[in-house]
């Protein structure tokens, strides 16, 4: 701090400085926290609370769940929790009962390789993280009902993930109904006959194996031997969505391979039409369902059967109008009828090449099974999506076999290739390359045939083999397709695609069906940090539920937290997870209703995600011990009600990142409990909003490595160096590791909380990223200290108010900012709202004296939702014995709102040649008799006729002359 600065605050000790800031804050956000000031009632309950508030209309206001980095807060993070602080608070101000509360995410990876770097328990770090987090949070001045907020790794809430996963494990999804269902009303259909066996024996005559083996193939959890994406380097199984496009783990970027593995499974592709449907009905950035859209990828087409011997392959295709133009098949290498290739066992593939096979079929390969086999390794090292890349040389081989197109009897080479995978459709495709660009590039490299089915209408003619590329369009005719007993031929796609469905059903090889992209959530994780499976295995490898009663399951102590991790890049590795190894924890012997017998317990955990599935409805009642939350209490916070058909939490913030992973399986984990009658909302979120970035210049030397941005040097020319040396600047992310991280702390020490939290609102819209200037924040500094001068003598401290009447100019001024801040505040527009207080708060400084008290108490209450502290105090200094945090926000008198005058332009040709004080609400046909006898208008058209008049009541009139 500069003497200038001292000698100042000297002669004016009670100026607004970060120093008096601090008392302020620490004083109320005290005061905030006795007064259990934030807390909203529930209607019953032990949270239960004054009648009066709760039948207030509801508000609840959620963050996305933050995750306890041990490196703390820099000031990118709270932006998103300013803005739901800030909307929380003109919500409480407009009469509403607002929940606002926050918890904290904290099973996860990080916190688990420091314990193995550290040998600390991961709960030791987290905690410690918690704490440090909660205290940056509360500098921050956030209205947040402390009584709600929770932890996932808290045992007592991770017995209700538990507990849920135990619902979606005793439940089915029956079509029928569209929901699901307890897991007992399939059995019951099983024992009484209704629903058969798959081999027709009788439930009753089955082994307990053989009825736990049908059950888990309607389970909605189920465990089951799956390719999944395996990292050797991180020694455990990843979902598809952690794996990044070039194939690599997306935390710490090891290899990904393709391994056959017995995990735990979501069957979240049974809610996958639903999951589609309702999103019509939520308020959501439209760029976030469509990425939802995508990624459920649904298609209608058909299922066609071709056979191969004694067997047949099944493709699904949305194209089976150009059945006829199907050349060559192609499957999946991880295809069952050739996964036994390897050994020869149960595989369609031959011992020898067909006589004539082209040689640029086999892959250099003496055998079909050498090249099937060499082909199978070289795919495993690639993820699902290296494997849809659009790649410059097509890969496959030929497995030795043709198939049988069912339409027109032709025998087709069948081929396996990396870029049909097995997880979507039946892992197989017909190949049509005349009208399939990827198909074509395929038969060009490996020199197939190709037929015209689709007649096309750019001239290029019916031959392709003159052709650059494959036709493919919806908007032609159907040509080349007669056979047997049916014809396409003159008909348009899609009553072709009908006429062939029809067919394909009658013939028994085939039917029209819907498919998805959609795959079933790999739930498992090679993990020590996360939530134990309250599943247990008897001695013939029988899933069991442990009963309500014996859980929460609690993860055991072990001696090495780790999973075992192996050479990033050896693929031919197994799991071993860190549960594994406390022997006396997995082995035990328990008595499930049939009396005490050993059993193993399940040694994976659940993954990061589970704990943030659900955690919006133990907001709600956190505390209740018998049940997930109380139906009424659900009804009441989260139940459906006009507008929101489906109910869920009133507003969302947080980052477009988590537009597929975490709010699809938070969306799927909603519809089982709504379908099982747990909960009111069949949608967790009902207004979604996503909040922007807040980025930093990262400076790197030439080594490329970063070097501290508070170190830089800006030279002339904007050339920046570093210790003497040139360094590059790019705008980016904020993070300690790019060393050009800010904390709150930083901030609050050098400015105040207010200051900090005007400053992040003010920087841009809410929803676009925006880049950090420290030197800007004085800009809000300032604006604070001219509000608190307009109130407080800086000299005596005592208040300058009057109780005057306000001039007109001040009244209008006032009532203007109170209107246009109103309806920025309810459409999340911030930064306009501070601009608005601004400009009031300057008009009152220029009027030059004491401001009128009617005044000042309403720009106080303007200000309080963005700047609670300096709110509260100034709220108290003006004669308040009650909070300002449910005082009422200001309400805008329209007769001073709308002017009394506005200026309209008037333009010739263009040019502006007057300007009239008209009234606001002006007909444009006064408006263009004035306009027009203007005298200066008059003069600028000397006598020339007019041939147009444009008139734009009241602040536009422009005349074409003719």
């Amino acid at each position: 701090m500069s003497e200038t600065t001292n000698a100042a605050e000297v002669a004016a000790p009670h100026r607004y400085t970060a120093a008096l800031a601090a008392d302020i804050e620490a004083h109320w956000q005290d005061f905030w926290e006795a007064e259990g000031t934030y807390a909203a009632p529930n209607p019953k309950g032990d949270l239960a609370g004054d009648p009066t508030a709760v039948a207030r209309p509801k508000k609840f206001i959620m963050d996305m769940f933050p995750y306890p980095s041990g490196a703390g807060l820099h000031v990118g993070h709270p932006l998103g929790f300013i803005a739901t602080d800030v909307y929380a608070r003109y919500q409480r101000m407009t009469g509403h009962n607002v929940l606002h509360t926050l918890g904290f995410d904290a099973f996860g990876l990080p916190a688990e390789q420091y314990a193995v770097q550290t040998g600390t328990h991961p709960r030791v770090s987290t905690e410690a993280n918690i704490v440090n987090m909660r205290r940056q949070l509360r500098r921050l001045g956030l209205g947040h009902d402390q009584r709600r907020s929770i932890e996932t790794i808290d045992p007592a809430y991770y017995k209700w993930t538990q507990w849920i996963f135990l619902q979606i494990f005793n439940s089915w999804y029956d079509p029928e109904t569209d929901a699901a269902r307890p897991i007992d009303t399939l059995v019951a259909q099983f024992e009484a006959g209704t629903r058969p066996t798959p081999d027709g024996r009788p439930w009753a005559g089955l082994s307990p194996i053989e009825r736990a083996n049908i059950l888990g193939e309607y389970r909605l959890a189920y465990a089951s031997d799956a390719p999944v994406n395996w990292c050797p380097g991180l020694g455990t199984v990843l979902a598809n969505e952690e794996v990044t496009a070039e194939g690599r783990s997306e935390r710490g970027n090891y290899p990904v391979f393709k391994a056959k593995l017995r995990q735990w499974n979501m069957r979240i592709t049974a809610y996958a039409d639903r999951l589609l449907r309702d999103l019509d009905q939520l308020d959501w950035p439209e760029a976030i369902k469509l990425q939802q859209r995508n990624w459920i990828g649904r298609s209608e087409g058909a299922r066609v059967d071709f056979p191969v011997g004694d067997e047949k392959i099944t493709v699904f295709t949305t194209r089976q109008d150009t059945l006829f133009g199907a050349t060559y098949m192609v499957l999946a290498p991880e295809h069952p009828l050739i996964a036994g290739a390897d050994n020869g066992a149960g595989s369609i593939v031959p011992d020898a090449w067909p006589k004539g096979t082209h040689d640029v079929w086999t892959g250099g390969h003496a055998t079909p099974a050498e090249a099937v086999a060499a082909y199978r390794k070289q795919a495993a090292s690639k993820s699902d999506v290296e494997r849809q890349a659009e790649a410059k040389d097509k890969t496959g081989v030929f497995t030795g076999v043709y198939a049988t197109n069912p339409v027109s009897g032709e025998q087709v080479p069948v081929f396996i290739a990396d870029y049909v995978l097995m997880g979507y459709g039946t892992g197989a495709i017909m190949a049509v390359p005349a009208h399939d660009t990827r198909d074509f590039a395929f038969a060009r490299a490996f020199e197939l045939p190709m037929r015209c089915v689709v007649e096309p209408s750019d001239g290029r003619g019916s031959d392709p083999s003159t052709w650059d590329d494959a036709f493919a369009s919806y908007d032609a005719k159907i040509i080349n397709s007669s056979g047997g007993t049916i014809s396409l031929d003159g008909l348009g796609v899609t009553a072709a695609k009908a006429k062939i469905t029809e067919w394909l059903a009658a013939q028994g090889i085939g039917e029209g069906t819907v498919n998805f992209r959609l795959r079933d959530w790999l739930f498992s994780r090679q993990r020590y940090w996360g939530e134990p499976f309250p599943i247990v295995y008897d001695e013939d490898g029988v899933a069991h539920a442990l009963p309500e009663s014996m859980l929460p399951l609690e993860l055991p102590e072990v001696e090495d937290y780790s999973p075992r991790t192996f050479d990033a890049d050896d693929a031919d590795t197994q799991p071993e997870t860190p549960l594994s190894r406390n022997e006396d924890w997995v082995n035990v012997e328990l008595d499930l209703g049939d009396g005490v017998r050993r059993y193993r317990r399940e040694t994976n955990t659940m993954p990061n995600w589970a704990g943030s599935c659900w955690y919006e409805m133990r907001y709600l009642d956190p505390n209740n011990p018998d049940k997930l939350v109380d139906p009424d209490v659900e009804q009441y916070w989260m139940g459906p009600r006009e507008g929101q058909p489906h109910g869920g939490v009133d507003l969302y913030v947080g980052g477009a990142e988590h537009a597929v992973l975490h709010l699809l399986y938070a969306r799927f984990w909603s519809k089982v409990l709504y379908d099982l009658g747990h909960v009111s909302s069949a949608e967790p979120f009902h207004k979604l909003y996503n909040q922007g970035m807040i980025q930093a210049y990262v400076y790197r030397d030439a080594r490329g490595i970063a070097v501290p941005a508070a170190e830089v040097e800006e030279h002339e020319g904007g050339v920046f160096y570093y210790e003497g040396g040139k360094v590059s600047r790019l705008l980016g992310k904020m993070g300690k590791s790019l060393k050009n991280a800010v904390t709150p702390d930083e901030i609050c020490a050098e400015y105040g909380a207010d200051t900090l939290r005007l400053y992040e609102m003010a920087m841009g819209p809410l929803d676009v990223s925006r880049p950090w200037d420290t030197r800007a924040v004085v800009g809000q500094y300032r604006l604070l200290q001219r509000l608190w001068r307009n109130v407080v003598d800086e000299a005596s401290g005592e208040v300058t108010v009057v109780d005057t009447e306000p001039d007109e100019a001040t009244l209008r001024a006032l009532h203007k900012a109170i209107d246009g801040v109103t309806q920025d505040m309810a459409n999340l527009r911030f930064n306009t709202a501070i601009a608005k207080v601004t400009e009031l708060n300057n008009h009152l400084t220029k009027t030059g004296g004491p401001i009128p008290r009617a005044v000042a108490e309403q720009l106080v209450l303007l200000i309080a939702p963005l700047a609670p502290h300096i709110a509260e105090e100034l709220w108290r200094k003006l004669g308040h014995t009650t909070t300002v945090v449910h005082a009422d926000f200001p309400v805008a008198d329209p007769a001073y709102v709308v002017d009394e005058t506005v200026t309209c332009v008037v333009q010739i040709k263009g040019k502006v040649k007057a300007r009239l004080e008209v009234a606001p609400s002006i007909s444009e046909a006064d408006l263009e008799a004035t306009a027009l006898a203007e005298p200066a208008v008059v003069a600028a058209l000397n006598g020339a006729g007019i041939r147009k008049v444009i008139v734009r009541a009241p602040k536009l009139v422009n005349i074409v002359p003719a």
